[in-house]
């Protein structure tokens, strides 16, 4: 879990009605088929993913966060990771 991941530029973040969404952007057009909405670890995942932190630093965050136990952090982060990667929502930051 010493991998490092960054969001791609091309992602606006916001939150709208209470509810916090990712909406990949293609030259100047939002690509409204693909809108994802986040969950509050997803969020909380999202807001962590910085480019310097590793998997491993940000699974303890979520221990500190949430009410989960290691091995739940670093499950649904695992999972979390690989949807956005294959989404093309983050990509790995190279230190």
């Amino acid at each position: 879990m010493k991998e490092v991941y960054k969001k791609k530029n091309e992602i606006v973040y916001r939150k709208v009605a209470g509810e916090t969404i990712l909406v990949p952007i293609s030259g100047r057009l939002a690509d409204m088929q693909r809108i994802f909405a986040l969950n509050p670890v997803g969020e909380f995942i999202w807001d962590e993913i910085d480019g310097s932190k590793t998997l491993q630093q940000v699974s303890k965050d979520i221990q500190s966060s949430f009410d989960v136990t290691g091995e739940e952090a670093t499950a649904d982060l695992e999972a979390f990771i690989a949807e956005l990667f294959k989404e093309g929502l983050i990509e790995e930051a190279f230190q």
